[in-house]
C-alpha cells in the first residue's frame, strides 16, 4: 500500500485493491512466502512498524509488516477495499452496526482503516491514488478475494452500501450471482466473490476474507509450502475458478494457493 522503492498501489473503488499480513516475526514471513510464491521484498512505508513490499514481475502484489505488541488480533491476512472516501466509509460501517476498530488515519499516500463487518470478517478501507483495475497475470498474485460467511446475502446488503456498489457505472462494475456466489467484477473481470462457509471448511473457522495467490501448480505449491513449515488445511480441490489448495503458514496466518483457469 502507498509507495515504496518507487512502488504505488492505486486505489481501484468499491473492490478489494491490495492484500497485507501482519506477522510477529517479519524475517520468518519471507523465509516463507519468497520461496513459496517468488517473491521479492522492496521497503515499503514504515510509519507504523517494519513493512515491505513483496514484488513479482516487476509488480508489487502484497504487502507484509509486523504486529506491534499492543496488537490482539492473530496472524491474518487483511483484504482493503478502494474508496473515494475513508471517512464516508467508515461512516458506513457505523452506521450499519459494524465496529470500525482503528482509523481512518492518514498513511503514505493515502488514508486507511481497519473494520469489521457485522458477522465479524475483518477488512480494511483504503483512499489513495485513483486508477484502473489491473488483473495481474502473474505467479505470486492475489487473484482471487473470497468472503466465507455464513450469510453473503447479507454481507452483499452490507459491503454495497458502504462502498456504494449500486449506482455505478455497469461498464466499469457488476455485481452478479454465479457459482452459487455473489461475485465482483470489474473492468470485465471477476475479482472476489462472497459465498457460503461450507461445513467442510476449517473448523472453528469464524467469518473471513480469503486471499488466493496464484501458483502454476497448486499440488506441488502445498508440498513446497509444508517443506517450508506451512500446513494444508485440507487435500487440494478443483473450484469453478481453478484448482485450489488452503494453507496456514507457519504463523498461523491462513491464506489459499490457486492454479487459475484460462
Amino acid at each position: 500500500m502507498g509507495s515504496g522503492e518507487g512502488a504505488t498501489v492505486r486505489c481501484v473503488a468499491a473492490v478489494p485493491c491490495w492484500v497485507s499480513l501482519m506477522a510477529h516475526d517479519l524475517d520468518a514471513a519471507k523465509a516463507f512466502y519468497g520461496p513459496l510464491l517468488g517473491w521479492e521484498f522492496e521497503p515499503g512505508p514504515d510509519r507504523f512498524g517494519p513493512y515491505v513490499h513483496a514484488v513479482t514481475g516487476g509488480e508489487a502484489v502484497a504487502g507484509l509488516g509486523v504486529a506491534g505488541s499492543g496488537w490482539a488480533m492473530p496472524v491474518a491476512w487483511t483484504s482493503y477495499f478502494g474508496t473515494e472516501s475513508a471517512d464516508a466509509a467508515a461512516d458506513a460501517v457505523r452506521e450499519r452496526g459494524a465496529t470500525l476498530a482503528v482509523g481512518p488515519l492518514a498513511f503514505d499516500a493515502g488514508r486507511v482503516a481497519f473494520a469489521a463487518d457485522p458477522a465479524g470478517a475483518v477488512f480494511g478501507i483504503w483512499e489513495g491514488p485513483l486508477g484502473r483495475a489491473r488483473r495481474l497475470d502473474l505467479p505470486g498474485a492475489p487473484v482471487w478475494i473470497e468472503l466465507r460467511t455464513p450469510d453473503p446475502f447479507a454481507a452483499a446488503l452490507f459491503y454495497g452500501e458502504v462502498f456504494r456498489w449500486d449506482g455505478r457505472d455497469p461498464e466499469r462494475f457488476e455485481v452478479r450471482w454465479e457459482h452459487d456466489r455473489v461475485v465482483l467484477r470489474t473492468e470485465g473481470h471477476s475479482v472476489a466473490a462472497l459465498a457460503r462457509e461450507q461445513s467442510a471448511g476449517p473448523a472453528g473457522m469464524p467469518p473471513h476474507w480469503e486471499v488466493s495467490f496464484a501458483v502454476s501448480d497448486t499440488d506441488a505449491a502445498l508440498a513446497r509450502a509444508e517443506a517450508l513449515g506451512g500446513s494444508a488445511l485440507g487435500p487440494a480441490f478443483d473450484s469453478p475458478y481453478g484448482r485450489v489448495a488452503r494453507l496456514q503458514d507457519p504463523e498461523g496466518g491462513r491464506f489459499a494457493v490457486i492454479s487459475p483457469k484460462g
